[in-house]
C-alpha cells in the first residue's frame, strides 16, 4: 500500500500537481491539519502491528528496511533518484513513520492505562473485601453480646476487639502501601494459635449458615513464617467459602499438621463437588461459582495473593458427589 501511495505521489508531482501529491502523502513535517492517504493507512498498520506483539522500535525498521530495499532496487536497476524523488521518498517515509509510531504509542499506552485500572479495581476490591468481612464478624459478635448481655471481656468480646483490630489493619496497611508501596511485615508464629483464632471468628458464621464447624487439634510446635493477619484473612476467606457453599446441616472440617516440611492447613466443605474444569478458575478475581452473588468474587483470589505473599500456595481438590478441599501450604519453620 506505501508503494502505491509512493507511485502516486511521484506522478502528480510530475505531472504538476502538488496538491494530489500533498493529499496523499501529507506535507513535509506533517504540519497539515487533514489526514492524508498514508497517514491513514500508517495509523492502521501502527496498530496492526501493536496487536501482533511487536515493539515500536520493530514498526520503525519496518519503514526503514523498506527503504532500503527501494534504493537497493533502484541501485540494480540504474536508476539513480533525482533530487526532487529522494525528497519525496523521505517525505512519505517520514510521514508514514510518524503516524505508525503515534498511534502504536497511543494505543500501547491505553492498553497500559487500562491493565493500571484493572489492577487498581482488584486491590479497591480486596480491601472492600476484607473490611466487610471484618464489620461482619464484628456485627456478629456484636448481636452476640447484647443478645446473650454477655461481658465484653469473655471469648466473645475478643471477637469482637479482634475484627476492629483488623480493620484497623487493613486500614494501616493500605496507608502504608498508598505512600510506600509495602505490605504487613512477616513474623514466625504457631499455626495452632492461627487456627484457633480462625476458629472462634468462624463460629459465628457457622451458627448463622446452619452448619457445624469440626476442628482437629493442632500440634503447638507447628510454625511458619508470614504474615499473620495476611494468613488469617487468607483462612477466614476459605472458611467463608465454605460456608457459602456448604450444604445446610453439613459439616465444615478445620485441620493442620506437617507434611513434606510443610505446614498444611485444610479447609474441607460438603458443596457437593465443583463442575468440571472449574478448579481454577475459582481463583480469577471476581469469579463467582454459581448464581449467588452476594459477594464481589474475591475471597479466593484474595487467599491465594495473600498465601503466595509468604511464599506458600493454595490449591483446591474437588471430591465429586461431597465437596472440596482447599490446601493452605507454608515452609515449616523451627520452633
Amino acid at each position: 500500500m506505501f508503494l502505491v501511495q509512493l507511485i502516486r505521489t511521484l506522478e502528480a508531482e510530475d505531472g504538476g500537481r502538488p496538491a494530489d501529491g500533498v493529499r496523499i502523502s501529507g506535507t513535509s513535517g506533517g504540519v497539515d491539519l487533514a489526514a492524508s492517504e498514508i497517514g491513514v493507512s500508517a495509523t492502521a498498520h501502527g496498530a496492526s502491528l501493536l496487536g501482533l506483539g511487536y515493539s515500536v522500535d520493530q514498526v520503525v525498521h519496518d519503514y526503514g528496511d523498506l527503504c532500503q530495499a527501494i534504493t537497493d532496487l533502484a541501485f540494480e536497476r540504474d536508476a539513480p533518484f533525482s533530487v526532487d524523488e529522494f525528497r519525496t521518498l523521505n517525505r512519505c517515509l517520514d510521514n508514514a513513520i510518524a503516524d505508525a509510531v503515534l498511534e502504536f504509542s497511543a494505543q500501547r499506552e491505553s492498553q497500559v492505562l487500562e491493565r493500571q485500572n484493572d489492577e487498581t479495581r482488584e486491590r479497591v476490591g480486596f480491601l472492600v473485601h476484607e473490611l466487610r468481612n471484618a464489620v461482619s464478624t464484628a456485627t456478629l459478635a456484636a448481636g452476640a453480646l447484647e443478645f446473650g448481655n454477655m461481658n465484653v471481656a469473655g471469648a466473645t468480646g475478643a471477637v469482637l476487639k479482634r475484627s476492629l483490630a483488623s480493620m484497623a489493619v487493613l486500614i494501616n496497611r493500605a496507608v502504608n502501601e498508598v505512600r510506600h508501596g509495602s505490605g504487613g511485615e512477616r513474623e514466625l508464629f504457631s499455626v495452632s494459635s492461627l487456627v484457633a483464632d480462625a476458629q472462634i471468628a468462624a463460629q459465628f458464621d457457622a451458627s448463622a449458615a446452619g452448619c457445624t464447624l469440626a476442628v482437629a487439634a493442632v500440634d503447638p510446635a507447628l510454625m511458619v513464617l508470614a504474615n499473620r493477619a495476611a494468613l488469617h484473612a487468607a483462612l477466614a476467606n476459605l472458611l467463608q467459602n465454605a460456608f457459602k457453599f456448604t450444604h445446610p446441616h453439613t459439616e465444615i472440617s478445620l485441620s493442620a499438621v506437617a507434611l513434606d516440611g510443610q505446614a498444611r492447613i485444610e479447609v474441607r466443605d460438603h458443596c457437593g463437588g465443583l463442575p468440571a474444569g472449574s478448579t481454577e478458575r475459582m481463583f480469577e478475581p471476581f469469579s463467582q461459582r454459581n448464581e449467588n452473588r452476594s459477594g464481589l468474587g474475591l475471597g479466593l483470589a484474595i487467599a491465594r495473593h495473600g498465601v503466595e505473599a509468604d511464599f506458600g500456595t493454595l490449591s483446591a481438590r474437588d471430591l465429586p458427589g461431597v465437596g472440596c478441599v482447599f490446601t493452605i501450604a507454608l515452609p515449616l519453620q523451627s520452633p
